[in-house]
């Protein structure tokens, strides 16, 4: 391969004894409405996957043609269609009623199944009698709106993630749009749950989550945004889980931030108040550097609320050995 790497700056660091262990390596960006880059780390300008963090942008198409009103979704069912959520009880039982309520089943689902990631978040372990479906995967709710999207479309269910179907090329015209870069310099890959994903600039990114922030209706999308930016201020819970960043983080802001998570060390945030978009990529992947990179972007910008209780455990993250106990911590380095 010839493909230049990314010119990512030192964003965190593992310690181990008080000393520097691991460098976390990375990217971060903040942008206006329109745009301008108000402060940047790293490359900015290169192309970063956007993995779970797209999913806002892949519901455009269904919430332009008012779907989640003509199925009777609620708002939580709403916030489940930009969901990776944690496959709780309640996950589940929403996304099978929004499969109903458009005609389709589980069996529809081609996002395959994994085990809920809600065991892992608790430390838990299921039990023999633990049974997995797709609804279970964290992008079912994603799915289960494509599918309901398809059925408004007249469209064909059996292949809704084919490249060329008229659903997913609707996607790319939304993901362009909203990312403010030319369709044809979107570049694909196929994500997870095995739907395609695009990589864009880090700043097109910041710039959807301004944009998803926004009062303003949207000249293309008229009051899309806003529907969905309300359904996932209101119901962070549908949009992550139990103990999870995107749930703590959208409550501390009290209905002013949007957020999303995606794989890979991806991380989105649009600010209404303030009319800002931020996105980060940590180079090697790893989760772990996002809460105190983060949080420390927040208090850069200002963001009321960066300091709420409830954000305090994601400012440094324990690093923890076999017994619990602590042998070092992530931390941002960005102060």
């Amino acid at each position: 391969m010839n493909e230049q790497l990314p010119a990512h700056v030192p964003l965190a660091v593992a310690t181990r004894g008080g000393r520097i262990e691991s460098v976390h390596y990375g990217s971060a960006v903040v942008v206006d409405r329109g745009g301008a880059v108000q402060f940047a780390l790293g490359d900015p300008a290169a192309a970063s996957f956007t993995r779970s963090s797209l999913k806002p942008l892949q519901a455009m198409p269904f919430m332009a043609r008012r779907g989640e009103r003509a199925y009777g979704f609620s708002a939580a069912q709403t916030a489940l269609l930009c969901a990776s959520h944690s496959g709780e009880a309640h996950h589940v039982e929403a996304v099978a009623d929004m499969l109903a309520r458009a005609g389709n089943v589980a069996g529809d689902l081609l996002c395959g199944t994994h085990r809920p990631r809600y065991f892992e978040d608790l430390n838990l372990l299921p039990g023999p009698e633990a049974i997995f479906t797709p609804l279970h995967n964290n992008c079912s709710g994603k799915h289960a709106g494509m599918l309901a999207c398809c059925r408004m479309m007249h469209e064909p269910v059996s292949d809704y993630l084919g490249f060329d179907h008229p659903l997913q090329k609707e996607i790319r015209t939304a993901v362009a749009h909203f990312c403010g870069v030319p369709e044809q310099t979107l570049l694909p890959g196929v994500d997870g749950c095995s739907a395609f994903n695009y990589a864009v600039p880090l700043h097109g990114l910041a710039l959807a989550f301004a944009r998803l922030a926004s009062e303003e209706p949207d000249e293309r999308y008229g009051d899309a945004p806003q529907r969905l930016f309300a359904a996932m201020t209101a119901h962070p819970e549908m949009v992550s889980g139990t103990g999870r960043i995107d749930n703590d983080l959208m409550r501390a802001g009290g209905g002013d931030w949007v957020t999303k998570i995606g794989a890979e060390g991806v991380y989105a945030i649009g600010l209404r108040s303030l009319g800002l978009g931020l996105a980060v990529k940590i180079a090697d992947g790893n989760a772990r550097a996002l809460g105190p990179v983060i949080l420390a972007l927040l208090r850069r910008v200002s963001a009321k609320g960066w300091d709420a209780p409830r954000l305090a455990p994601w400012a440094v993250t324990p690093i923890l050995n076999c017994r619990g106990r602590t042998t070092g911590e992530v931390r941002s380095i960005l102060d």
